[in-house]
């Protein structure tokens, strides 16, 4: 298909593919699509199955504001072409782009063999991308891409949908948004499927312990796996970042008491919490600290209806912004009941957002 759209392409314009604008690309995929699924939406919706692929930028936003639209349009122009490439090598089908995001269907509307596994390859050829994109953009001064990609398999409605004026082939369910919940659950450089897809390629890649983690729509926690490596073709997935778990932004007021040779103190400090991870929080204080002190505090997460009281952490570091104190503070103990609220509530707030 990529053979067809680039003769396609560089026929009508007299340029080559690597030109395309975002518009012209989506215009010509699409296309593509009618012309080899049917016109003017006669298709009816079939069910089957499909691996959704979705990606997004980290932190593009942040750039947004710290260069102009010229650079900003040519790099996010740049970075749709090459993973749209590398999408269509392996088989899959941009379904559309969503700002910096990118959904990409295997099995819809053209089935191939191992479909499953050609989403996972596509996954991590995309971040090994990225990280070869980061290498030229510090040579030439611009900034780093950060993606998180999040794939789910299942059964899906795929059709065409629309009218005369613009139609559109697309798949809807229950799998798409889990697809979608499950991407924004992925840091930086990172890679995670569900358990439908690991079960489909368990024996192709190299995952990570499974991790526990609420969903919207799912009264259960559901298992996610971070893709690794894929021994038999040498690949692995080149992380640009390493942390211990995701983080959301808040604005949550605090309270803590410092600790001093093992005796809290009877005074309460006051503080708002910017940040929050499963092990940490970046926090606003009423207070100076020094770094390595010790501290222990009590959380109240009223959107949840739950607390984490008793949680005893310490000060990494400190530093001033906008006239401010701020402190980096890390957990180090939690009671079991504790820590599952930290956990729910960050998750919470992540499926109300993007994480970044």
């Amino acid at each position: 298909m990529l053979t067809n759209i680039q003769a396609l392409f560089e026929n009508e314009t007299g340029m080559p593919l690597a030109k395309a604008t975002r518009s012209q690309l989506e215009i010509l995929l699409n296309d593509a699509i009618k012309r080899t699924v049917g016109m003017k939406g006669k298709e009816q919706f079939s069910s089957r199955e499909v691996t959704v692929l979705l990606t997004d930028l980290r932190g593009f936003t942040a750039i947004s504001e710290e260069h102009t639209a010229p650079v900003l349009l040519d790099i996010l122009n740049r970075y749709l072409i090459r993973m749209s490439e590398i999408a269509i090598r392996h088989g899959g089908t941009i379904d559309k782009f969503m700002g910096d995001a990118i959904m990409v269907l295997f099995g819809a509307p053209f089935s191939h063999e191992e479909d499953v596994s050609r989403a996972v390859h596509c996954a991590v050829d995309m971040q090994i991308a990225i990280f070869e994109i980061n290498k030229n953009h510090r040579e030439q001064g611009l900034p780093e891409l950060n993606m998180g990609i999040g794939l789910n398999t299942g059964t899906v409605m795929a059709g065409l949908l629309g009218s005369d004026l613009y139609t559109e082939y697309t798949v809807i369910g229950d799998e798409v948004n889990l697809a979608s919940r499950i991407e924004a659950y992925s840091l930086r450089g990172q890679v995670l499927i569900s358990e439908a897809t690991y079960a489909r390629v368990k024996d192709f890649v190299t995952v990570s312990e499974p991790m526990d983690v609420y969903v919207k729509g799912k009264k259960d926690q559901i298992n996610l796996y971070e893709v690794l490596a894929i021994p038999s073709l040498g690949k692995t997935v080149p992380r640009q970042e390493i942390r211990k778990s995701p983080r959301v932004e808040t604005n949550m007021p605090f309270s803590f008491f410092t600790i001093e040779d093992k005796i809290v103190s009877a005074d309460s400090h006051a503080g708002t919490i910017l940040d929050l991870s499963y092990n940490g929080v970046l926090a606003v204080v009423d207070c100076d600290l020094a770094a390595q002190t010790d501290i222990k505090m009590d959380l109240n997460f009223s959107l949840a209806g739950t607390t984490a009281t008793n949680v005893y952490a310490r000060v990494l570091r400190t530093f001033e912004r906008d006239g401010k104190r701020l402190a980096c503070i890390e957990f180090t103990s939690v009671s079991v009941q504790s820590n599952i609220n930290i956990r729910h509530f960050v998750q919470l707030l992540i499926q109300g957002g993007v994480t970044k």
